[in-house]
């Protein structure tokens, strides 16, 4: 079976919207929140208390800022090892 070409374009054109409309819906959704807390718990593991200094810290991880991340909760009292593995928890969701 042979398709049209009218049909075969009109195919693609909905495929296409579809996939810019997909796309944009993934590009704009908002971080996941849950980040934060898994990194601020991690930051209490480690013997320090949630702050709001620990938690911009834990938003920067979100945001792919690992070394700003780390240097932040590091100032907050966060050992190197613990500042390191909290902001990676942040910016790779389980």
């Amino acid at each position: 079976m042979r398709m049209s070409a009218p049909f075969f374009s009109r195919v693609c054109g909905v495929l296409t919207a579809a996939t810019i409309a997909l796309g944009g819906v993934a590009l704009t959704a908002p971080a996941a929140q849950a980040d934060i807390p898994a990194c601020t718990k991690m930051v209490q593991h480690a013997g320090v208390g949630a702050s709001d200094a620990v938690t911009a810290a834990c938003t920067r991880g979100v945001h792919n800022d690992l070394r700003g991340c780390v240097n932040a909760l590091t100032e907050a009292g966060v050992a190197g090892g613990a500042a390191t593995g909290a902001c990676r928890m942040a910016a790779n969701p389980p």
